[in-house]
C-alpha cells in the first residue's frame, strides 16, 4: 500500500461531495424557478392592483375634464411606471381623442383586460362611475414584464448565491469528516516495520469501527506469526551452537595432529566453514533478539561509550590488518534506545568497516551533534559498495560478491533492524573527500550532546 489516493471516481469523499452537490444544485434550480415564477406572478398581481387603485381614484371625478390640457395632466399619473389614463366615450357622449397614443375605443368593457393596439400590448383597467364617466388606466405589458422580471431576479439572487456557497460548504464539511481517516493513514505510513500495535478506533467514525477491528485482528495474527518465526530461529540457532562448538573443538584437536598436506588443506577448508557457521548462528541469535526488542527499557545511551566498547572488542582485528582505527572528535552525544541495541549497532558498523578495509587502511568514526539530530559516521578506505547494491545489502543473507571475507550477510540486516526500532535512519554514501571507500551514516533523533574535538587514536588493547 503506497499511501497514494486512487482515481478520483473511486473516492468515497468525491462521490459523496458530488451527490450532495448535485442534490443542492437540483434543489437550488427548482427553488429558483419556482421563486422566479411566483415572484413574477406576484409582481403582475401588484401591477394589476395598482391599475385598479388608480382607476378607482380617477373615477371619483364627477365629469370628464373639459380642456385637453386638463385631460393630459390627468393622463400622466406615473411616468416611471408608465401608467396612462384615458377617458372613454360613454353612451350619448363624445370625448375628443387625445393627442398622444394610445387611443381606446368605447367598446372596451369594464374590468381588467389585455388589449393590442398596433405593435404594442397594453394591460387596461376600465371603470365607469355612477355619473357615467368612463376611465381607462393602462400600462404596457413590456414595461410590466420588465418590472416583474427585475423584482423576480431580486428574489432569486439569494438562492443563486446560496447554491455555490452550500456546495463549497458541503465539500469542506465532507473533507473535515474524512480527516480522521486521513490522519490514521498518515500515522500508519509513519509506523516502523516492527510497530504492530493495535489501531485506536476512538477518534474514528463508528461506521469504520468494524473495519478497524478486523485490521487489529490481522495485526495480532501477524505479530503472533512473526514472534513464532523469531522464536524458531532463536531456538534453532541456540540448539545448533552446541554441536557446532563440539565440531570446532574436534577440528582444532585434529589440526594438532600430523597429517598429509592434502588432508591439512581440506581440514582448513572445514575449519573455515565451521567458523562461518558459528558466526551465522551468533548473528541469527542477535537478529532474533534485535527484532524481538526484549523488555529492556529505553534509556539515554552515550555513543562515546558504545564506540569505546566496540574498539575494545575489535582492536585485535584492526591490529592484525595494520588498520588505523580512531575516532574523529569527542562529542559526548547520547541517543535514546536500549544499551545493548546501540552497542550491537556500533560494533557491527565498525566490524564491517575493518573487515572490508584492506591491510594498512584507515577507519574513522565520527559523531556530530546538532539541535535536531545526532549523526554517526563510519568512514573506511575499503572497496566501497556500488550504488546499485546499497539497498540490497540490508537484506538478510545478501553479500557483495568478490569480497573474499567470511560472513553471513546478516550484519547490516541486524543494524537496519535496530535502526528501524529506535527511529533512526541509515544510509550508505560516498566519502565526502572523493577518496576510495565508503561512509555509513546513521542519523538519530536529537538528544543530549557536547562539543566536537580532534581525532583520537584507537585505545591500546
Amino acid at each position: 500500500m503506497d499511501g497514494r489516493e486512487g482515481p478520483l471516481t473511486a473516492s468515497l469523499r468525491f462521490r459523496l461531495s458530488l451527490w450532495i452537490s448535485a442534490a443542492i444544485l437540483v434543489g437550488a434550480v427548482g427553488a429558483g424557478l419556482y421563486s422566479y415564477m411566483a415572484a413574477t406572478a406576484e409582481a403582475h398581481r401588484g401591477q394589476d392592483t395598482q391599475l385598479r387603485q388608480v382607476g378607482y381614484l380617477i373615477s371619483r371625478l364627477d365629469a370628464v375634464p373639459t380642456s385637453p390640457m386638463a385631460r393630459e395632466k390627468v393622463g400622466d399619473v406615473d411616468f416611471d411606471a408608465r401608467l396612462i389614463v384615458r377617458f372613454i366615450d360613454a353612451p350619448g357622449t363624445r370625448i375628443p381623442e387625445p393627442e398622444r397614443p394610445p387611443r381606446f375605443g368605447p367598446a372596451l368593457p369594464d374590468g381588467l383586460q389585455t388589449v393590442a393596439i398596433g405593435d404594442e400590448t397594453w394591460r387596461v383597467f376600465v371603470r365607469t362611475n355612477l355619473k357615467g364617466v368612463r376611465v381607462a388606466v393602462a400600462q404596457q405589458t413590456a414595461v410590466r414584464d420588465a418590472a416583474a422580471r427585475s423584482s423576480a431576479l431580486r428574489t432569486v439572487m439569494p438562492i443563486l448565491f446560496l447554491g455555490p456557497v452550500l456546495i463549497l460548504l458541503t465539500a469542506l464539511l465532507v473533507r473535515t469528516m474524512f480527516l480522521p481517516l486521513q490522519r490514521l493513514a498518515v500515522q500508519l505510513g509513519k509506523r516502523r516495520g516492527h510497530d504492530l500495535r493495535e489501531l485506536d478506533r476512538t477518534p474514528l467514525p463508528s461506521e469504520v469501527w468494524p473495519f478497524v477491528s478486523e485490521i487489529n485482528k490481522l495485526i495480532a495474527r501477524t505479530a503472533r506469526a512473526l514472534a513464532l518465526q523469531r522464536r524458531f530461529i532463536a531456538d534453532a540457532a541456540h540448539e545448533l551452537r552446541s554441536p557446532m562448538t563440539a565440531m570446532s573443538l574436534q577440528a582444532e584437536r585434529l589440526a594438532a595432529t600430523e597429517m598429509p598436506r592434502e588432508a591439512r588443506a581440506r581440514l582448513d577448508t572445514l575449519s573455515a566453514g565451521l567458523a562461518r557457521t558459528r558466526i551465522l548462528l551468533d548473528q541469527l541469535l542477535t537478529l532474533a533478539r534485535a527484532q524481538e526488542g526484549g523488555g529492556e527499557p529505553l534509556t539515554q545511551v552515550p555513543l562515546q561509550k558504545a564506540i569505546q566498547e566496540a574498539f575494545e572488542d575489535l582492536v585485535p582485528l584492526a591490529e592484525a590488518k595494520a588498520i588505523d582505527l580512531g575516532m574523529v572528535g569527542d562529542a559526548d552525544a547520547s541517543v535514546t534506545g536500549r544499551a545493548m541495541d546501540i552497542r550491537i549497532l556500533v560494533k557491527n558498523l565498525v566490524d564491517n568497516a575493518i573487515r572490508y578495509t584492506p591491510e594498512g587502511g584507515r577507519v574513522d568514526i565520527g559523531v556530530t551533534a546538532a539541535s535536531d539530530r545526532i549523526v554517526l559516521d563510519v568512514d573506511d578506505t575499503g572497496p566501497g559498495i556500488a550504488p546499485a547494491e546499497r539497498e540490497r545489502v540490508f537484506d538478510p543473507f545478501y553479500r557483495v560478491l568478490g569480497s573474499g571475507e567470511i560472513g553471513s550477510g546478516l550484519g547490516l540486516a541486524i543494524t537496519a533492524s535496530i535502526v528501524d526500532r529506535i527511529g533512526a535512519t541509515i544510509a550508505l554514501l560516498d566519502r565526502p573527500d572523493g577518496a576510495r571507500g565508503l561512509r555509513v551514516r546513521v542519523v538519530f533523533p536529537a538528544g543530549a550532546h557536547g562539543q566536537a574535538g580532534p581525532r583520537r587514536a584507537m585505545p591500546s588493547p
